[in-house]
């Protein structure tokens, strides 16, 4: 009983990608999209983690083998008919994006700093505007062009 529990529990956390958006890419993968996943997972490009993979391997050995071999086994492929991310929305590119491992978003502080900055930059645009239309070059440029129209 409590066997099935665990069974259930881990095919459940394996087919929802580990609630890390975690899955493996048969598509753009060559053995059993293990590498290709990871770079999606972690927004780089897939030889890049075929590199650290093969790197690893020759450092490593076998490790790196029984790894891959477990991650195989544990990832899920992404579900079909969907892109299976969550999304999160990012402030900086003002879009939503896949929701990673490690970029969470900003700190409270940092977003208000940043808030705040963008006030100060739309204040002092507001009164150069200001300072500009109630100017007497404002004024003289405004009636020579009554005067030419």
């Amino acid at each position: 009983m409590m066997n099935d529990k665990i069974k259930e529990s881990i095919k459940s956390k394996k087919s929802h990608g580990w609630d890390l958006n975690l899955y493996r890419n048969k598509k753009k993968g060559y053995l059993g999209g293990v590498c290709a996943g990871l770079a999606d997972h972690f927004d780089v490009d897939a030889w890049v983690v075929r590199l650290f993979t093969f790197g690893g391997f020759l450092f490593l050995g076998s490790f790196v083998v029984i790894a891959y071999i477990a991650l195989w086994w544990f990832l899920d492929v992404r579900p079909k008919g969907e892109d299976g991310y969550e999304y999160e929305y990012d402030e900086r590119q003002q879009s939503y994006r896949p929701k990673k491992m490690f970029k969470y978003a900003d700190s409270a502080n940092s977003r208000l700093r940043r808030a705040k900055e963008k006030l100060d930059n739309v204040t002092r645009r507001v009164t150069e505007m200001e300072r500009h239309v109630t100017s007497k070059k404002f004024d003289l440029d405004r009636e020579f062009s009554k005067i030419r129209d």
